[in-house]
């Protein structure tokens, strides 16, 4: 059982977006959102279930074995995930249903509690697209084991609701997702709060080393506030002027970060203090993983 809960707990830790980990046996698998469906990097899989140190390798010689006697030809598909340099590059990818047929062909111990936690990941995304208050429920626990307050948690999943949304739009704007996504989030951030994500993080005294260290989770409720109305500002920005492309939606991101700003500027003149603020909640993070150790 804590085995599961750490798992959970794991994936909860993983950045926002649609491209994220999940975790196994305390080893990380990438996936991808593509064709309204979960797709699983098989090299991540192999190496799971083989504990190889060449999974790349093995899983070569998986296909060169069983090309014909399995049909695997048509399964799989390349798509591009992030690797460990932070550049994203082609990789062997499937979805639940084949991702099965593949665990069948690799001699395995670890194959039927992979299977059983693989029918278990992909029945909670059903159940997440047929009732999407089930994954806020799942944040909204994870936060609060940590420690967090109700009234923080509530605003940190607006926030995500609001990131989100425009995430998609950049995403039907022609915005590139991963670097440009990045540079546009860090526009819209030295616009609000009148420094960059990086020096943001330095002020609060997180590790940039460490990507689990969200700036997000570790904002107050005011930085939260101001977040939200930047993104959602820039959002309706881009929707009014139809800013299309990385170069229209960069203006629309520091248009939309200003509205935020200058209501962070009148704030702190009325109290005559400032909202970026060095706390953080690094000692909930800290409690909650030693306790998963």
């Amino acid at each position: 059982m804590l085995k599961i809960f750490k798992e959970e707990v794991l994936f909860y830790l993983e950045m926002e977006g649609k491209n994220k980990i999940v975790v196994f046996q305390d080893k990380k698998i990438r996936r991808i959102w593509h064709n309204e469906e979960w797709f699983f990097s098989i090299i991540d899989v192999v190496e799971v279930l083989t504990d190889s140190p060449t999974p790349r390798q093995y899983w070569g010689k998986v296909k060169d074995r069983d090309f014909i006697a399995l049909e695997l030809s048509p399964i799989w598909v390349q798509l591009k995930l992030e690797s460990s340099d932070s550049k994203r590059y082609a990789t062997d990818c499937a979805n639940t249903e084949n991702m099965f047929r593949i665990v069948q062909s690799i001699p395995s111990k670890k194959a039927e509690p992979f299977k059983q936690w693989l029918a278990k990941v992909g029945y909670e995304r059903i159940q997440e697209i047929e009732n999407p208050e089930l994954a806020q429920d799942r944040a909204k626990g994870y936060y609060k084991l940590k420690g967090y307050s109700k009234e923080w948690v509530d605003k940190r999943l607006r926030g995500i609701a609001v990131r989100q949304t425009l995430t998609e739009e950049w995403n039907e704007r022609g915005v590139e997702e991963k670097r440009e996504y990045g540079i546009l989030t860090n526009e819209i951030s030295k616009a609000i709060f009148g420094v960059s994500i990086k020096d943001h993080k330095k002020i609060k005294g997180l590790n940039p080393k460490f990507k689990n260290q969200n700036l997000r989770d570790h904002m107050t409720d005011l930085e939260l506030i101001f977040n939200m109305l930047g993104e959602a500002s820039t959002t309706e920005i881009a929707k009014k002027k139809d800013a299309q492309g990385f170069v229209e939606n960069k203006f629309a991101a520091k248009e939309g970060g200003k509205i935020a700003g200058n209501a962070r500027k009148q704030l702190e003149q009325k109290t005559e203090e400032e909202v970026v603020s060095g706390e953080n909640y690094l000692h909930l993070t800290d409690k909650k993983i030693k306790k998963l150790k």
